[in-house]
């Protein structure tokens, strides 16, 4: 009788690693998921803002050093490391394309180009889906750095390397969808 109740513990214990380990893998996951869903709606505003740049260019022409640092700022957030260090840039470009594109004000021959109105609205576009993906994200990570903090997890999380994420906090970008 205690043979088979001391199998019937093992297994038990045995169902509870693999179900919470389990569980481990798929919130880890859901948070790279998330992660891929904000890289994908961040290229696709990288991929836009040449073509704003040069739009703005032909009308702008003493704005070239607003155009630089826009720029650069793309290059910086593309080669960025951390979660932090990208959502400070990425709050940096946010700014810059709302300066581009507020530029509309001082040109009125800007504000009447089909190219620039098309531009300005796939890019509130854009933005709208750069918040949605962050929220999701960032419930992700919050779910899952939850999960790996609690009992009885944390006894399998750190000893198989399920590391606390990072939130994905970028500045305000509302003004550009304004």
């Amino acid at each position: 009788m205690a043979v088979w109740v001391a199998g019937c513990v093992m297994i038990a214990f045995v169902a509870f690693l693999v179900v919470t380990f389990n569980d481990l893998v798929m919130a880890r996951n859901r948070v790279r998921k998330a992660w891929t869903d904000i890289d994908v709606q961040l290229q696709r505003r990288h991929d836009l803002i040449p073509q704003l740049a040069a739009t703005v260019k032909g009308y702008a022409v003493h704005e070239q050093a607003t155009l630089a640092t826009v720029a650069a700022l793309r290059t910086r957030a593309q080669d960025s490391g951390s979660i932090a260090q990208r959502g400070r840039i990425e709050g940096e470009i946010a700014a810059q394309v709302s300066h581009l594109l507020a530029l509309q004000e001082s040109y009125p021959e800007l504000k009447a180009s089909a190219n620039f109105l098309d531009l300005q609205r796939q890019l509130v576009a854009i933005e709208d889906a750069v918040q949605a993906a962050r929220g999701d994200y960032n419930e992700a990570v919050r779910a899952y750095n939850t999960q790996i903090e609690q009992f009885p997890d944390v006894m399998l999380a750190r000893p198989f390397g399920f590391a606390a994420r990072e939130f994905f906090q970028a500045q305000d970008t509302a003004a550009v969808s304004a």
